[in-house]
């Protein structure tokens, strides 16, 4: 069953959305500790919402967590504190979500579409150059093949096997460079709160 917040049903009121649009409100006021609490809660949302869409690929989940947490991150300042955060969060994750799917060339495997979301449901989406900057700024603290995977990817969306033959590194290596590399980037920010 798929929870309000999942939906393209009305603003949700559950448990999840109770608990996280506090949580938000004071991360975006500088807790970090409010703020690494509410990115658990929302990791762990992800977790199912990615599983559920991506039972045949069940090892792009985590990437796509950490992908959606990185971009949550970065687009923290374009939160509105009028609209329930999991309308934010999960539109942001179906971005995500409908990138993959172009990425491997399977958009009739989408599940959700975007067309059915409600203007409410969607984010602002303004370009912010701080944004960049600190996005940036993370990118230079990763080892040169895990950024260039990274970039190549994930910021300028090439497929694996593109990627592959642009950096001569082969897909699995490259699978394993972007992953850690994720991986190193959430441990970064969540070392900056």
């Amino acid at each position: 069953m798929t929870s309000p917040s999942e939906s393209n049903s009305a603003p949700p009121q559950d448990d999840f959305e109770l608990s996280l649009k506090p949580l938000w409100i004071r991360a975006q006021s500088g807790d970090n500790a409010a703020y690494r609490e509410a990115l658990s809660k929302i990791a762990q949302r992800l977790r199912r919402f990615y599983g559920r869409r991506l039972q045949a690929l069940p090892d792009e989940v985590e990437d796509l967590v950490q992908e959606t947490l990185l971009a949550l991150h970065i687009q923290r300042g374009t939160y509105d504190e009028t609209l329930p955060v999991s309308s934010w969060v999960f539109a942001i994750a179906r971005h995500k979500l409908v990138d993959l799917w172009r990425r491997r060339g399977r958009r009739d495997n989408f599940n959700d579409s975007l067309d059915e979301l409600t203007e409410d449901q969607h984010p602002f989406t303004q370009e912010e150059l701080p944004s960049k900057r600190d996005l940036a700024v993370l990118l230079e603290q990763l080892p040169a093949l895990q950024r260039q995977a990274i970039l190549l990817t994930k910021i300028e969306g090439l497929s694996m096997i593109e990627a592959s033959e642009r950096s001569g590194i082969s897909v699995a290596a490259l699978k394993v460079q972007v992953h850690r590399g994720l991986k190193q980037l959430t441990a970064l920010v969540r070392s900056e709160i």
